[in-house]
């Protein structure tokens, strides 16, 4: 079968998964999955892997997938990508590889990340990538990888195939960064991301938690007194942004880092089971609408917020959040209060939030980014009846290594400048990549950013 109709992804109903954390896409059956792959055109001249950050070999996985050859399938993406089972959820595949996709000239694109998490799935259930590599000539070297969020993990990942004596240090107390601690549970299952982690660990990568570079080493004390030969930075983009407005260090104001970080790394919903209480206003507002932005809409309602708003200060059109996440939050019953912009978070009188001034917004000329600036109409403020606010609206990175390695050279946002192509820094031996080079991107752009870093550190370590 070529072409036809794109198998569409089974879900739990809205009104049952609104009210748990369990995976809200549930994955396609073989049948559908072989399908699926049988819908390529097998094109000449591919362009799906042009839009692919780690450049996997789609063409070749998804004809494997086609012949129900699932061992050669896995394989494949193994190749390339070592979280294929995390890319398949949360990979924005509609701007990237499917993007290219011929058969999406005319007809829906190929399904290429839904194929892709079958596969990881269907190999992980049945022991397909146990399989071990064969053992790389060991290299007298040790890398240090700072950060176990998607760059890190990539990085580790390649250079510990390569042969070198890998070790990754965590901030917090389970490895996987942003995988962890920022995407809910019913995106992405955290025991998927620990078996992508435990691979890892089989290929002989040591890792460290509750090890915060700046305090418990500096990366100058790492190479000098730990005898690393080089050390990758990516410690992605955690710290938050807030809005200065007034009220905003009022109780019941979240920045979404924490209220994320406290329901999945914490286990907060599974309160009081697990020791992390967290306050949940019977009115929600989440100011922002990218998707971190709708993860902390979604987890709010999960934990038994009655109106759930997503408060943007632009049209539907320019939200960035991917648009599936934006049709499931709708879904659920998330409210979306577009061309409206917070002045002012309201204070009960004891301290803790009781309502949000907003000013609704019209639409002018294009900005520098060409979307069009949004401008406050006059008169036009009212009070929106809420009595907790998370503030989504972007993050950057944490200062910590600035300050503690002064020759280590950043932009006027405080991320680390590091060359496109190789990673290297200001300071030999050391490479960094991911967000906190970047700003705020995505997963698979931080996993190919780890992958281009070891790349260049072999190449360093080498001469």
């Amino acid at each position: 079968m070529r072409g036809g109709m794109r198998n569409a992804m089974p879900e739990q109903p809205a009104k049952i998964r609104s009210s748990n954390f369990e995976e809200v896409a549930l994955g396609y059956t073989k049948g559908m999955a072989v399908d699926e792959a049988q819908r390529c055109l097998n094109c000449p001249k591919p362009r799906c892997v042009t839009g692919c950050p780690v450049n996997v070999e789609i063409p070749d996985f998804i004809a494997a997938v086609a012949a129900e050859n699932f061992a050669k399938a896995i394989g494949i993406l193994k190749r390339k990508n070592s979280l294929p089972a995390v890319c398949g959820r949360v990979c924005p595949q509609e701007n990237q590889c499917e993007s290219k996709c011929v058969l999406g000239m005319k007809e829906d694109p190929v399904a290429i990340g839904r194929i892709e998490r079958f596969v990881a799935d269907y190999a992980r259930e049945y022991g397909l990538d146990n399989v071990a590599d064969a053992k790389p000539s060991a290299k007298n070297k040790k890398v240090a990888i700072v950060g176990s969020g998607p760059s890190g993990l990539t990085a580790a990942g390649d250079l510990a195939k390569m042969g070198y004596n890998v070790t990754l240090f965590e901030a917090l107390h389970a490895p996987g960064g942003v995988l962890m601690y920022g995407i809910p549970q019913f995106r992405l299952p955290k025991e998927i991301v620990q078996y992508e982690i435990n691979a890892l660990r089989n290929l002989g990568v040591k890792i460290i938690v509750n090890a915060v570079i700046g305090r418990t080493f500096t990366v100058k004390e790492l190479m000098e007194e730990e005898s690393f030969d080089a050390v990758y930075i990516g410690t992605g983009a955690g710290l938050p942004h807030f809005m200065n407005i007034e009220g905003e260090n009022l109780n019941g104001v979240y920045s979404a880092n924490e209220f994320l970080t406290r329901v999945n790394l914490m286990k907060a919903y599974k309160f009081p089971n697990v020791a992390t209480p967290v306050y949940i206003g019977k009115r929600t507002a989440i100011v922002g609408a990218g998707n971190v932005a709708m993860d902390a809409a979604r987890t709010a309602k999960r934990l038994g917020s009655e109106e759930v708003y997503i408060v943007y200060r632009r049209s539907e059109e320019e939200m960035p959040a991917r648009k599936e996440e934006i049709g499931h939050a709708m879904e659920e019953g998330v409210i979306l209060r577009l061309l409206n912009n917070p002045i002012r978070i309201l204070d009960n009188g004891k301290g803790w939030v009781s309502g949000l001034e907003c000013v609704k917004m019209e639409l002018g000329e294009p900005d520098a980014s060409g979307r069009r600036s949004p401008v406050p109409i006059k008169g036009s403020e009212y009070i929106l009846d809420i009595d907790m606010v998370a503030m989504a609206i972007g993050q950057g990175p944490n200062p910590l290594i600035k300050q503690t390695t002064p020759d280590l050279e950043v932009n006027k946002r405080g991320n680390i400048i590091a060359d496109a192509g190789n990673c290297a820094t200001s300071i030999p031996g050391v490479f960094a990549g991911g967000d906190v080079v970047t700003g705020a991107a995505t997963v698979i752009s931080a996993m190919g950013a780890g992958k281009r870093a070891a790349a260049a550190i072999d190449a360093y370590l080498s001469k």
